[in-house]
């Protein structure tokens, strides 16, 4: 049987327990999401992030940290990344050049570097830490309709969006961090919170990949990751994104070429529990984001309490395995392994004198 570990899962609390170290072992588990109730401060977090690397090496240990109000750690001496949005404001910004004449581009070109300073900035203290992986850049067009995107987004122009990302992604690959453009084929045109609702966008493919997905085709060669919306798109197909083959087989891998890992959004949201008017268990959700495309599933927030939907999951799934109700593949394995960053991180205190680091906290808008 191939090799294949799919579930992202949490933990409770600031250190492992015993039976997060049994679900950190379980074969199908290939990496854990960190939230804010992990973390106390820096020293508690790496020692967390060994610990989880003690039991396997390979874990996958990752975290929604873009700047602005989405960013798990917040004190003891991580720096405060801007909102995507400020970057897009940056851009707007065209400066006067020598003798008074306008120098058109200059605010694109000053954004773009402070864009590449945010990732790298962002990275590098995560991965001084020992946290190996960021779910960003938003990817998202800013169409001011929706709330839970909101200042994540970089700009309406899908152009603007593809040059700050890339420098965004570029910040990253700095530091030795990969990325995850979310929400394919874009999250930002619908009103709804997929948290709480399934949001509908009632758009023609033709106009979605002319606008909100061109940033996926423009960066086909560098996303590394995709998360696709819980969004449903009835004029394309009647199951939302992370749950349709058309979007995530015919159109985001074979039309648009993409061939890094996919990610389905946590499974826990509203927006994942009914596919075609029924309610589903947590695993038959995660059979089902696999079975149409996705390498990997997150659950989210089930380690609370007695944590029996962690453990519903790791049985389900590895009944499903049993029953061929979903295949393990190799090459979804890869595609999770080659998130693993290849190089060893600076220490914090090497860190905070390092000249490229230095430098890109002033950088930042």
């Amino acid at each position: 049987m191939s090799h294949h570990a799919p579930l992202i899962l949490d933990i409770a609390g600031t250190q492992l327990t015993d039976v997060d170290r049994q679900r950190l072992t379980h074969p199908l588990t290939g990496g854990v999401i960190l939230f804010g109730r992990n973390w106390t401060g820096r020293q508690q977090l790496t020692q967390l992030c060994a610990d989880i690397k003690a039991v396997r090496q390979d874990l996958l240990i990752c975290v929604d940290h873009e700047g602005g109000r989405v960013q798990r750690f917040r004190n003891d001496g991580f720096t405060h990344i801007p909102s995507m949005r400020a970057l897009g404001e940056l851009w707007m910004k065209d400066q006067k050049g020598v003798g008074g004449e306008f120098k058109t581009g200059s605010g694109a070109l000053a954004a773009m570097d402070a864009a590449t300073a945010s990732g790298f900035v962002l990275a590098s203290e995560l991965r001084a830490c020992g946290v190996d992986f960021s779910f960003t850049p938003v990817l998202d067009l800013d169409h001011g309709e929706s709330g839970v995107i909101g200042d994540r987004a970089f700009h309406r122009d899908p152009r603007v969006v593809t040059a700050l990302s890339k420098s965004v992604m570029h910040g990253l690959l700095l530091a030795g961090m990969a990325n995850c453009g979310k929400h394919f084929p874009g999250h930002g045109f619908v009103k709804a919170d997929s948290h709480v609702d399934i949001p509908v966008d009632k758009r023609s493919l033709k106009a979605i990949l002319n606008d909100c997905a061109l940033p996926y085709t423009w960066l086909s060669t560098t996303l590394t990751s995709v998360m696709p919306a819980h969004v449903i798109y009835p004029k394309v197909d009647a199951l939302p994104a992370g749950f349709s083959p058309r979007w995530l087989q015919d159109i985001l891998r074979t039309q648009l070429h993409f061939n890094g890992a996919i990610f389905s959004d946590d499974l826990s949201m509203e927006g994942a529990r009914r596919i075609e008017g029924r309610d589903v268990s947590f695993a038959e959700a995660g059979m089902a984001a696999l079975n149409a495309g996705c390498d990997l599933v997150l659950l989210c927030n089930q380690s609370l309490g007695d944590g029996h939907g962690v453990d519903a999951m790791l049985d389900g799934l590895t009944e499903g395995l049993l029953k061929n109700k979903w295949h393990a593949s190799d090459a979804s394995e890869q595609r999770r392994s080659a998130l693993l960053p290849k190089n060893s991180p600076l220490a914090w205190d090497a860190l905070m004198t390092h000249p490229a680091y230095v430098r890109a906290l002033d950088l930042l808008p």
